[in-house]
């Protein structure tokens, strides 16, 4: 392995419109990749764990690697040319074809190469050269988490309230209700004995409750 590179996490993956930022860094720096909406979800829904119903393109290409005994073995992005970064899938094969462990290196768009290596639990390098040409994007990425835990923590202490809300309407005692319902305790009590005798008046009643609950 060559000394000259810095491994690398995928740090977040955020869509934008009609595109995707890909934040990849480690503790001391972090770096975003712009790459094209369809690599970007295939890469969430792998970090994700998202089930497909059929396999989408990286799937099959992990599947034809398997079929012959090859694997992702790392995957470096070795250069920038302005704002187009480039990279390399490095790949190796150890089948019945070969009697000794076979390694490929293939030139590839960092966007797939960050996709297959997702897929596969591959490590991520980075040249050093492009490293301290990147700019150190981990303030913003700090900024986004962090909105993105206040909007979490506002929706759980929202869906908080309505329990409460809940428990308290089920903590209502039957004065409670009755009072809710304009009867008074006298009436309940007349109300309760005539109960007992299923007259027609109960029916009524309950009737016109149906159409109030309607």
């Amino acid at each position: 392995m060559n000394k000259d590179v810095i491994e690398v996490q995928v740090r977040a993956v955020l869509p934008l419109e009609g595109s995707f930022a890909v934040f990849l860094g480690n503790e001391t720096k972090v770096f975003v990749i712009y790459i094209d909406e369809s690599v970007g979800t295939a890469i969430s829904m792998f970090m994700r764990g998202v089930s497909k119903e059929r396999p989408l393109t990286h799937d099959l290409v992990g599947h034809l690697l398997l079929a012959f005994g090859a694997k992702v073995e790392r995957v470096v992005i070795n250069n920038i040319n302005g704002s187009v970064f480039h990279a390399r899938l490095i790949i190796s094969a150890e089948n019945e074809l070969h009697t000794t462990r076979k390694v490929i290196e293939l030139d590839a768009r960092p966007s797939d190469s960050i996709a297959m290596a997702v897929q596969q639990g591959a490590p991520i390098f980075v040249a050093k050269s492009v490293w301290d040409t990147v700019e150190d994007v981990s303030e913003t990425l700090a900024q986004i988490e962090k909105k993105g835990l206040q909007a979490q923590q506002a929706a759980e202490a929202s869906s908080e309230e309505e329990e409460d809300d809940e428990d308290d309407i089920d903590e209502f005692s039957d004065e409670d209700i009755d009072t809710i319902a304009g009867i008074e305790p006298e009436e309940k009590e007349d109300d309760e004995y005539d109960d007992g005798f299923g007259g027609d008046d109960d029916d009524e009643e309950g009737e016109e409750w149906k159409k109030a609950d309607g």
